[in-house]
């Protein structure tokens, strides 16, 4: 019995975790605005002359393609599609979303609109914009995906005022179903308040 191989060609995607695997290659973790979280061998892009080596960077939109039918996919092409260019303290928040969505999505389940928010938001930040709206519009439609909506009415997120309130009740939210598993992120934002 033959497997026909499933294959994926240039598709926009956002990697979000790169792993060394072997003496020349990365796993990678990508989330894909029509595939959701994939998990991709990047064979050879640790090699100094890979032409993946220079465009796998994190918080930059690409074009992606892969094959494969198991949970690990082959990652056969991967250009840039453009440059946000993340400095400084966004870089924490653009760290902060990857994490959310490493560990809240399953695996290869498609959310457009939650794609379009950590885009919309990854953009704010890059040109150093007040991002905390962005984020927060990014947490809401994370929770509201997911299943783990908060209750009401889509909040207003360029509203300052609210500002304190919505992160709040987000927060909550969102470390309820973290199930006292803390994010990094925070731990090390936390550690860096303390100096």
């Amino acid at each position: 019995m033959s497997r026909q191989s499933s294959r994926v060609q240039e598709t926009s995607a956002y990697l979000l975790q790169a792993t060394a695997w072997s003496e020349t290659s990365v796993i990678a973790r990508l989330f894909a605005r029509e595939h959701g979280i994939i998990t991709v061998v990047a064979k050879g892009a640790k090699r100094p002359y890979s032409v993946l080596r220079p465009v796998l960077s994190a918080f930059e939109p690409l074009s992606v393609s892969w094959s494969g039918q198991g949970e690990v996919k082959t990652l056969t092409r991967a250009e840039l599609a453009g440059l946000h260019g993340l400095s400084g303290k966004s870089m924490m928040s653009a760290w902060y979303m990857n994490e959310l969505l490493i560990r809240l999505l399953p695996g290869e389940d498609a959310h457009p609109q939650l794609y379009d928010a950590y885009r919309q938001a990854l953009q704010q930040l890059a040109v150093g914009e007040r991002a905390s709206g962005s984020l927060r519009r990014f947490e809401w439609t994370l929770l509201q995906e997911t299943g783990y909506g908060v209750p009401g009415n889509k909040p207003d997120f360029d509203e300052p005022a609210s500002e304190p309130e919505l992160r709040r009740m987000l927060r909550e939210r969102i470390d309820e179903h973290l199930e006292a598993r803390p994010l990094m992120t925070r731990n090390v934002l936390l550690s860096l308040k303390q100096y």
